[in-house]
Parts: C-alpha cells; sequence; structure tokens
C-alpha cells in the first residue's frame, strides 16, 4: 500500500468513506435515534464533501478517520441547534442529545457495546416490514448502496430506492426511538440480524459490481459481527455459530480466488497452499460448537458444503456426493431458485452434466435466473462438457454481456473464444434471500 502522503486527498478520503462511512452513521443514529436517521446520513455525507473541499489546501490530517467522526459530530450538533424552540422538553431533548454526542464512547454497554451491532437490531424493529428491514440494515449499517443491494434480492436498484424511502418515511411518521431491544426481545430479531451478515459478506465475497470481485474489508466486516454475536450469552445460538463457521470457511480461500492481476481462478485451480488454515480450523471448530440443538438451519448446510471443499485435499479428493447431499436439504429448508442452480452443479459432479442440465433448465421459477450471469454461464459450462462446443460458446457470450465485475467478463469472455469441457464451475457460491 502506497504511504498516506503520496496518496490525493480524494483518494484517501473516498477510502475511508467506504471503510467508515457506514459505521459513522451507525454511531450517530445511535445517539441521535433512528427517528433522526437521515440526519446521521447527512451528517456524514457533508463531512466527506467537506473533506473533499478542505484536504487538498489544509493536508491530509493525521488521523483522518477521527477528523471526518469530529466533523460528523459537529454538522450534527449544529443542525439540532438550528431545530430547537422555546418550548422546554424540545430543548431538554436537545441538551441530552448533545452530552450524548460529547461522549467519547457510548455510555450504555447493557447488551450489545457494538454500535453497528447494536443499529442493526434496531433496524428490525417489528413494526416495519422484514423487506424494509433488510434494506435499512443494508442501506445504512452495513454501507452497502441501493444496487447491491438489489442485486442480493434479484430486483432493480429502484426498486431498492423506493423500499428505503417507504422505509424512513415509517420510522419518521411512528418515530421508532433508538433502544436496543431487551433482552426477551433479541431472539426475535436475531434471524434478520444473521440475515444482513449473510449478505453483507456475499457482497464481499462476490462484489455484485465494480472493478473488483472480491470486497475483503465486507468479508471481514461481517465475520467480525458474527463472531461478536456468537459470544453474547443470548445471541450465541447454533445459527449464530453456524453463519460464523460458512463465513470462516469460505473467506479461508479468499486470497487464492484471484490472481496476480486480478483475474479469476476458479476453485479446482487454486493453490490450496494460500488457503488460510487458521480460518479453516475455526470454521470447523465452531460448526462442531453449532451441532448443538434440535434444529438445523440453512447456515448449517452451507457450511457443511464449505467445509467439504476445504478438508478436500485436492479436486479430485472433493466429497462431491455428500455436498450433493447437503444441497438436497438446503433445498428443502430454502427451495429458491438460486439454491436450485447451485445444486445443479453438484448433481453434474455426480451423475454426470447432462443431469445437470436438465436439472438447471426444469428448475421452478427459472425465469428469475436467466437475467443472471451465472445461469448462463453454468449451463454453458454443462454444455460445453456435453461436447456441444458452439452452442456453449453462445451460452458463454450471453454470460459475459450479463456478468456486472470486470474480472467475470474476462473470465467469461475467455470461455466462450476456447469452450471446452475442461471448465468447469466446481461450486457457484452465490446464495441469495429470494
Amino acid at each position: 500500500m502506497e504511504p498516506q502522503s503520496e496518496r490525493s486527498p480524494s483518494l484517501v478520503a473516498d477510502d475511508l468513506f467506504r471503510r467508515e462511512g457506514a459505521r459513522l452513521v451507525a454511531t450517530l443514529a445511535a445517539h441521535l435515534g433512528t427517528h433522526r436517521l437521515q440526519l446521521a446520513e447527512d451528517a456524514v455525507q457533508e463531512a466527506l464533501v467537506r473533506a473533499l473541499q478542505t484536504w487538498p489546501y489544509r493536508g491530509i490530517p493525521d488521523n483522518p478517520a477521527a477528523w471526518l467522526s469530529l466533523a460528523a459530530k459537529n454538522i450534527a450538533l449544529d443542525a439540532l441547534r438550528r431545530e430547537q424552540t422555546w418550548q422546554r422538553k424540545e430543548a431538554q431533548i436537545t441538551a441530552e442529545q448533545e452530552r450524548w454526542l460529547m461522549r467519547a464512547e457510548p455510555a450504555d454497554e447493557a447488551h450489545l457495546a457494538d454500535d453497528t451491532l447494536r443499529m442493526l437490531f434496531v433496524c428490525f424493529h417489528p413494526q416495519l416490514s422484514l423487506e424494509a428491514q433488510l434494506a435499512l440494515a443494508l442501506r445504512t449499517v452495513c454501507g452497502m448502496s441501493a444496487g447491491e443491494i438489489g442485486a442480493a434480492f434479484l430486483t432493480s436498484e429502484a426498486a431498492i430506492a423506493k423500499r428505503l424511502v417507504r422505509a424512513r418515511q415509517m420510522i419518521r411518521d411512528l418515530r421508532l426511538p433508538f433502544a436496543v431491544p431487551t433482552v426477551p426481545e433479541l431472539p426475535q430479531r436475531l434471524d434478520g440480524v444473521l440475515a444482513a451478515l449473510y449478505l453483507l459478506f456475499n457482497e464481499g465475497y462476490k462484489a455484485s459490481s465494480g472493478d473488483r470481485l472480491i470486497r475483503e474489508e465486507l468479508c471481514h466486516e461481517a465475520i467480525r459481527l458474527a463472531r461478536l454475536l456468537s459470544k453474547h450469552p443470548v445471541t450465541s445460538t447454533p445459527a449464530t455459530k453456524a453463519l460464523v463457521a460458512l463465513m470462516c470457511l469460505n473467506a479461508a480461500r479468499l486470497k487464492a480466488r484471484t490472481g496476480v492481476d486480478g483475474e479469476i481462478v476458479r476453485l479446482r485451480h487454486q493453490d490450496r497452499s494460500q488457503w488460510d488454515m487458521a480460518l479453516i480450523q475455526e470454521g470447523i471448530l465452531t460448526l462442531g460448537a453449532a451441532s448443538s440443538g434440535e434444529t438445523i438451519s440453512p447456515y448449517h448446510l452451507e457450511a457443511g458444503i464449505a467445509a467439504c471443499h476445504c478438508l478436500a485435499a485436492d479436486e479430485a479428493c472433493t466429497d462431491w456426493p455428500r455436498i450433493l447431499n447437503f444441497y438436497d436439504q438446503l433445498l428443502l429448508l430454502k427451495p429458491t431458485p438460486v439454491v436450485a442452480m447451485n445444486r445443479s452443479v453438484a448433481l453434474a459432479r455426480v451423475h454426470g452434466p447432462a443431469a445437470g442440465l436438465k436439472a438447471l433448465e426444469s428448475i421452478p421459477g427459472r425465469r428469475s435466473l436467466e437475467a443472471l450471469h451465472l445461469y448462463h454461464a453454468v449451463r454453458a459450462s454443462f454444455i460445453a462438457e456435453l461436447g456441444h462446443h458452439a452452442e456453449a460458446s453462445a451460452a458463454w457470450q450471453q454470460a459475459a454481456e450479463l456478468a456486472p465485475c470486470e474480472a467475470e467478463q474476462q473470465f467469461l469472455n475467455a470461455q466462450m473464444h476456447s469452450p471446452s469441457a475442461e471448465v468447469r464451475f466446481s461450486s457457484v457460491y452465490f446464495p441469495a434471500m429470494q
């Protein structure tokens, strides 16, 4: 990484905003209350604008993150003061909010000390719909864009934007207070929080847009928050532990998933010596700890699939029948087109590409998949293995045209020009909440 002094102020500010923006919004909203969520977002955005305006002339501060945090707090304070009225009650509320903002750290750590986790639980308020809860959590707390959220739900950016507007309007209308749920209420909101972390990790594992296939910072943040939940006495459930295991086992392969130029390296060609053995060990041990209890979650099954890959010495040793069995169970718990598509890959590895192609093309609700580049890529790989190279080339081209990430476009274009049975999708990791 180049020294900070040699980087332009705009690049430093942009990188800082990507890494710290969601956390700053969560911290401000924690003190202001969710009914002032828009104020928190506006304050952080304005702080970034001021950084872009002042840093080129005054230089980058020694601690850019602290500068941005202080600027956002001051902007929020100014806005609160402008809103003051002569009514005593409102003046007292504003004064109390100012005292909160001037504290270095939040005082209430009775249940969840981490601001991001606290805000996640707040987003899953029972008076909001599940769709609104997830969209709000992913946008405000996790920092995902409306387009990225839309990709996770196989819907449009405009639809997500409307969903967010409705959610914020309801928050204002109902004046939902910022309050971490009581201990008995935590389990009722936990499933939604786990789903948000799951989708945050997915966006990091395979970015839905941009010039990078992997966004490691999102993966590591999702793991950090999930680990905190796994250590909390109330939220340390088997499902929470299974999600931690799933994330660790998949994050262990991050370094090997791309080459020196950022190109995709498929699972069967990865240098397994680059896999993070500490994360694999943590994942296996955590999955074992998640086996207590009488229920099994989709996270258990997906972690089992990931474990099969991580424990195989090489591609030939992969236990594909076991993976297929996991997918059969997962499809019962989570009967979505995406899960069925992933299952077709495992089916092809056990029973051949013809069986995989037949299963792929008979998926109920397949039309929703046809807008995904991965559907056409999986189909192309089956057709190529069957020796129909002209048809496979057309499918590769369709996949490349739909691919949102540059690295994927390059990979798919390479297959289009040279389709062969050698190209196999060992595993398609694209879980989503449809």
